[in-house]
């Protein structure tokens, strides 16, 4: 079963109310892809002046779940196994946008890349690796 981007923002709200109330933005979803949105708070900012390494690695993670959402349908217990992250660049104090997608899909996993820009850049800032667990060996 696809799903749309709406559908699966839905089902990340109703599992994460937090990213609710962080004002997460499924743009898109399709094929092995996904684009998703961070909307620029002040509270994402660390000593610096520079965007935080949380916030840059959890939208690296909705990104990724987004992307198996959008890919195998309402999976909700597809878990994140492996996330590695290169911070690449300072972000500026923007929306964050992260473009997921999935490199390869097994029975029980899934290998994800994300790459994180700025809104308004084309220069990467950050560039993440990541498996996810698939329940009961599920695959679309």
């Amino acid at each position: 079963m696809t799903l749309s981007a709406k559908d699966v923002e839905g089902i990340i709200y109703n599992g994460l109310p937090a990213a609710g109330d962080a004002g997460v933005v499924v743009e898109s979803v399709g094929g092995n892809r996904a684009r998703v949105r961070f909307p620029f708070r002040g509270s994402m900012i660390r000593p610096g002046g520079t965007v935080s390494g949380p916030t840059m690695m959890s939208l690296a993670d909705t990104a990724m779940y987004a992307a198996i959402l959008g890919r195998l349908g309402g999976l909700e217990m597809a878990v994140t196994q492996n996330l590695n992250i290169n911070f690449l660049s300072k972000p500026g104090q923007v929306d964050l946008i992260g473009e997921a997608e999935i490199i390869r899909l097994g029975r029980r996993s899934a290998v994800m890349e994300v790459r994180i820009y700025s809104e308004g850049s084309d220069e990467m800032v950050a560039h993440v690796t990541g498996t996810y667990a698939l329940p009961g060996g599920k695959t679309g």
